[in-house]
């Protein structure tokens, strides 16, 4: 009885943490989308240069696109002629940050430790890039047969019907894209990734950890060789980082995971290859494992004073104030409306 109480408090903890701000960061990412159309990005990362890198990187940082979406984009963006350093900075930049993951980041862990996450993403995606265009050659003439074989037309709607939703009010093009887009593609995964959260959080001791706490290089070691067989988006990746926090884990080594993790998942290194080749695969993953343990190592050495918020914000186990709590059921409830969608009655297998 005692484990399902413990279980449910920080289930509740959990959610209200990061609820508000996910709601609200994917209300932002839906105006965005509107704003920015896809053919500006295009634009911008298609040479092989300095500039391009850069433009990619900060780009990347307000897109709502998780390590999931940001597939079928990046192939897009390779067939239209985006130079490999670019789509090499774009693809870590933008899975790590997003304006959803920014806000539930901000959250769970505070200003200083988003600010820390966002810099550091974005250092990384450059460093990456520079690389690539130091040691990669990329004549910008992609062929068309390396297309994901994942990727889709966009819900497979007509041009005429792409052309009516678009003529239709902005609040609820917002709206849609939002939540019967984006919500939805990480509804499942950020269910799991507060229960498993949850679950680690209720059941394992404090002192397991100490071991890891106390030699910094060896956590990271651990959390990475743990985040990398996940596949987990940068929000998914939250619970579980503030796991690692409350079970005696260094603010780094929940940097590491929320950092490494939506990067270096099998799925996204086995499609970095497919894109962009494996010297650009090695590049990636180079720059992802060393970049982060790096600032991590910075974080935790250099930023203490800053840190004890990190902790006091994680472990605070204050009542949800009631626009949390609002929060909170309404993403449950979106939870339910997107994880066991009702059945239309008028559906057949056949149609």
């Amino acid at each position: 009885m005692n484990f399902i109480s413990e279980f449910l408090s920080n289930f509740w903890h959990f959610s209200s943490l990061i609820s508000f701000y996910i709601i609200f960061g994917l209300i932002i990412a839906g105006i965005i989308k509107q704003i920015i159309p896809d053919n500006f990005i295009q634009k911008h990362i298609g040479e092989n240069s300095i500039g391009s890198i850069i433009k990619a990187a900060t780009l990347g940082i307000p897109l709502p696109l998780c390590s999931c979406s940001v597939i079928p984009f990046a192939s897009s963006l390779r067939k239209s002629g985006a130079s490999k350093s670019a789509l090499q900075t774009f693809l870590i930049s933008t899975p790590i940050t997003g304006v959803d993951s920014i806000m539930a980041t901000y959250g769970a862990f505070g200003w200083f430790f988003t600010l820390y996450r966002v810099v550091a993403s974005v250092f990384i995606s450059i460093i990456a890039g520079f690389l690539s265009m130091i040691f990669i050659k990329d004549d910008n003439r992609p062929t068309h047969n390396y297309l994901w074989k994942t990727d889709k037309p966009i819900k497979n709607k007509p041009l005429i019907a792409l052309h009516v939703e678009s003529k239709r009010p902005f609040v609820f093009r917002v709206y849609t894209y939002a939540f019967d887009t984006l919500f939805k593609d990480i509804a499942k995964s950020l269910l799991i990734g507060i229960a498993l959260g949850s679950l680690l959080s209720t059941l394992i001791p404090a002192d397991m950890t100490s071991l890891l706490s106390d030699n910094l290089w060896l956590s990271y070691i651990f959390v990475l060789l743990i985040s990398v067989p996940l596949y987990v988006c940068a929000i998914t990746s939250i619970p579980i980082g503030i796991t690692l926090i409350l079970t005696g884990f260094s603010p780094g080594a929940a940097f590491v995971f929320l950092t490494a993790g939506p990067a270096t998942s099998l799925i996204t290194m086995s499609i970095v290859k497919k894109i962009l080749g494996t010297k650009s695969l090695v590049i990636y993953l180079a720059s992802v494992i060393i970049g982060t343990t790096i600032f991590a190592y910075f974080m935790d050495t250099t930023f203490t004073p800053y840190l004890e918020s990190v902790t006091k914000t994680v472990n605070l186990k204050e009542s949800a104030s009631l626009l949390e709590a609002i929060s909170t059921i309404a993403m449950y409830l979106l939870f339910y409306k997107y994880i066991f969608p009702k059945k239309s009655k008028k559906s057949s297998c056949c149609g």
